[in-house]
């Protein structure tokens, strides 16, 4: 029930590492899809040009949904919205590897992604309010258990396609375990529930004007990742002449690098802020970026990806911390930065192929290293001055709902 309560630093750490857990979920949902994406388009029988359109739908339903996010958390409370919102997420794993055709595919990935969305705004809120009331970063490690779930839930693919097993019964069984281990999960975060005098945030609104500058830092660095993991490998292969697996191992070695640094970022935020962090990223990104452009050899290119993926690692989680502390309605300006991101993640790869196919992938490794340069200008943005959080002591006390790690 609402009232006076006090959060000790213990509460907060078990609800932290809660959180953690929930991220680490999701992100191997979309581990788990992802390696098993041909087997989805065989199955569907659609060719290269169909799946690609097909893949755009997961970014068009997170976009139409995402803004619901905040209107369900006010009407259920935290807890019971991320537990609602996580389990359709688990549970729609699912339904692209059921799909038959072109139509039916389109239809289930607009569904994943709408429940990707929305899950992904809920954790999100609840990671930047636990961060705000210990006073110290959190998302950036958070953002590094999602990476680590995607990790695990492609291994998990991974296996399970090189024993030949039917998409099937991999995603109901992977669904099935992840949906127990999200319900697990979210008995230990924050219940934390809307005053009953506040007005519940629209359903649909457009992203204030906060939340529209600091995504388009958070634009910058998504374009730079999205496009650094699904062209990183052709790059390599194509404008370097190196080998297959040694081009693979590129992918690979760039989303390693994405996961330790993120996992490692915050206590960076900590000594650095938020700020220069993401300067010195930026300008790290930019250097990864032109020394792809320049490449004379693979390792080169190699370890200009991995620049490029240090540089960006910690900006999103950034963003979204800073959109919570925008203004009065965080899983408003969360959805709106997220939408922002989910956009940049969409346009990347097709952005990159057009232009190069216009001119040349070298091209498009300039107009990547163009963007990373924009993390250096819009850092600013970022600044966590009035964190919402600084308060002294070792308890919060708050109006808000009651707080149980064990359960409700």
């Amino acid at each position: 029930m609402a009232g006076e309560v006090v959060f000790g630093r213990s509460q907060l750490k078990r609800a932290r590492f809660a959180v953690a857990a929930v991220f680490c979920v999701h992100g191997a949902v979309t581990g788990s899809f992802a390696t098993r994406i041909p087997w989805i388009q065989e199955h569907a029988a659609v060719g290269a040009g169909q799946l690609g359109l097909a893949l755009a739908f997961p970014a068009l339903g997170a976009s139409v949904a995402m803004p619901l996010a905040g209107a369900i958390s006010h009407r259920f409370g935290a807890r019971n919205a991320l537990r609602g919102l996580i389990t359709l997420w688990t549970l729609s794993l699912t339904l692209p590897s059921l799909a038959p055709n072109l139509l039916a595919l389109c239809t289930a990935l607009f569904v994943f992604g709408a429940t990707a969305g929305m899950s992904d705004v809920a954790m999100n809120a609840l990671g930047v309010e636990i961060e705000n009331r210990l006073d110290r970063s959190i998302m950036s490690g958070l953002h590094g258990m999602w990476s680590a779930g995607a990790l695990i839930g492609s291994a998990g693919g991974t296996l399970a396609a090189h024993l030949g097993s039917d998409a099937r019964l991999h995603h109901a069984l992977a669904a099935a375990v992840l949906t127990a281990l999200g319900l697990i999960a979210c008995q230990g975060v924050l219940d934390l529930r809307s005053a009953p005098h506040e007005e519940p945030p629209p359903r649909f609104t457009l992203p204030p004007k906060s939340a529209i500058v600091i995504g388009a830092v958070g634009f910058c660095a998504v374009f730079a990742e999205g496009a650094s993991l699904d062209w990183s490998a052709v790059f390599l292969r194509d404008v370097l002449d190196t080998s297959a697996g040694l081009a693979a191992a590129s992918t690979t070695a760039f989303a390693l690098t994405m996961a330790v640094a993120r996992l490692a970022g915050d206590r960076i935020v900590d000594r650095f802020g938020p700020v220069r962090t993401v300067r010195v990223g930026g300008v790290l990104a930019t250097a990864g970026g032109l020394l792809v452009v320049v490449a004379p050899h693979p390792a080169v290119a190699m370890t200009g990806f991995a620049f490029i993926g240090l540089g960006v690692a910690v900006v999103v989680p950034l963003a979204f911390a800073a959109a919570g502390r925008s203004g009065p309605n965080p899983s408003q300006a969360i959805a709106g930065v997220a939408t922002i991101t989910y956009t940049s993640g969409l346009i990347a790869p097709s952005a990159i192929g057009a232009v190069a196919d216009a001119t040349s992938l070298v091209v498009s490794f300039g107009l990547v290293t163009a963007l990373a340069c924009g993390l250096v200008a819009g850092a600013g943005v970022l600044r966590s001055a009035g964190r919402q959080s600084a308060r002294s002591g070792v308890a919060d006390t708050v109006t808000r709902a009651d707080f149980s790690p064990s359960g409700d």
